[in-house]
């Protein structure tokens, strides 16, 4: 089988959520399967070590498809022309996004409807372009693949597509993650936060993560325990709508509290969540949330928010909050720093919880996915 995909967000050093899925899964898929050839389509070039094995070849097309405009010409142009030239029997598209020229049997993986709830969180031709195509495309695809079964419904619901049409393939953590030792805690808060103890975020920074009603909470937290010497440590990268994070900040009592790292590789990112005082990711959007299970095999114990997919990732091993009610977010921030029987229970759960996923069971699920969408479309 030919199976060509979309790897434009395979970027070197910047593999967020959906870069991440990408990644582990197509590592392990074209290793398990040597028998069948795989094209990878950059719209950039393209590091060499995300050419993971000798069935698979590279082709980098343009334009560089990082705009609905030019969404529309790359998948609608430079896609379909690359699929009848290489002769693919199917086309995979981790990030979403199909082609609509193309007769290839297709399977988009579609993370999460956020659009659909919170429109106004995209920049304004982002917004339109999610609105207008992600419907056609779910009715495009020969299966729609998702990351939870909270998604699912979500797709099953808003887009009338069939529970037999789509499949769950659950995001998982790297096998990096561990538990740290009592020195490298202390030696991570000494680098990171002047030794005091911490809270931590992981993420993005966007409107959907929620930073505004987390860095309140934490403000209300310090207010209540003034005495306390405890930061919040956020790390990732800006993306867009940003003013409101930046003035949350700026209106802060304990501004000095909060300390901005941006962008960590996986082995700060590991040492990070090992001497949290525990995770806050209170976003009140996901389709999954990688954090929590990075968390979980960090030996960290997770705050996160009872809607969308997270109660369903997270179990009964976190403290679930509404994150729209700042005072809970801040009760739950003051009982994990006071109470260390609780921060024991939860990382005991963790570790039975962490086992539902792993990027082995996912890559798995996803080339069965696959196959299924060669046998739907003969």
């Amino acid at each position: 089988m030919k199976i060509a995909v979309n790897t434009r967000l395979l970027l070197k050093g910047k593999l967020e959520g959906i870069g991440r899925f990408t990644y582990e899964t197509l590592k392990r898929m074209t290793r398990n399967h040597p028998e069948h050839q795989f094209l990878f389509i950059f719209d950039r070039p393209y590091a060499p070590e995300f050419i993971f094995s000798d069935n698979v070849e590279a082709v980098v097309i343009g334009p560089q498809a990082r705009h609905p405009f030019l969404y529309l010409l790359w998948f609608e142009l430079s896609i379909p022309k690359v699929l009848k030239k290489w002769g693919a029997d199917v086309f995979l598209s981790p990030d979403s996004y199909l082609s609509l020229s193309t007769d290839v049997p297709s399977v988009p993986v579609i993370h999460d409807l956020n659009f659909e709830y919170y429109p106004k969180d995209l920049p304004f031709f982002a917004r339109q372009y999610n609105l207008k195509m992600f419907p056609q495309f779910a009715r495009k695809a020969t299966r729609v693949l998702t990351v939870s079964e909270y998604s699912k419904k979500d797709i099953q619901k808003l887009y009338g597509i069939p529970e037999t049409k789509i499949d769950v393939v659950y995001n998982a953590a790297k096998e990096d993650f561990r538990p740290s030792s009592a020195e490298e805690i202390r030696q991570t808060r000494e680098e990171f936060t002047g030794r005091s103890p911490y809270f931590l975020y992981v993420g993005a920074l966007n409107p959907r993560k929620n930073l505004v009603n987390l860095l309140r909470a934490f403000d209300l937290m310090c207010a209540l325990h003034s005495e306390e010497d405890i930061k919040m440590l956020v790390v990732g990268n800006k993306m867009f709508g940003t003013g409101a994070i930046e003035q949350a900040y700026k209106m802060m009592r304990f501004k000095d509290r909060v300390v901005f790292k941006g962008h960590l590789d996986t082995a700060k990112l590991n040492r990070v969540y090992g001497a949290a005082v525990a995770l806050a990711y209170v976003s009140y959007f996901e389709g999954f949330g990688i954090p929590i299970v990075e968390a979980f095999r960090s030996n960290c114990p997770v705050i996160t928010s009872n809607v969308t997919s997270m109660p369903e990732v997270a179990g009964d091993a976190a403290l679930l909050v509404d994150p729209f009610n700042v005072e809970e977010i801040s009760n739950a921030l003051s009982r994990m720093l006071n109470e260390p029987e609780l921060r024991t229970s939860l990382i005991e759960k963790g570790h039975k919880q962490v086992e539902k996923f792993s990027w082995d069971k996912s890559a798995e699920a996803l080339w069965e996915s696959l196959i299924k969408a060669k046998e739907d479309s003969l």
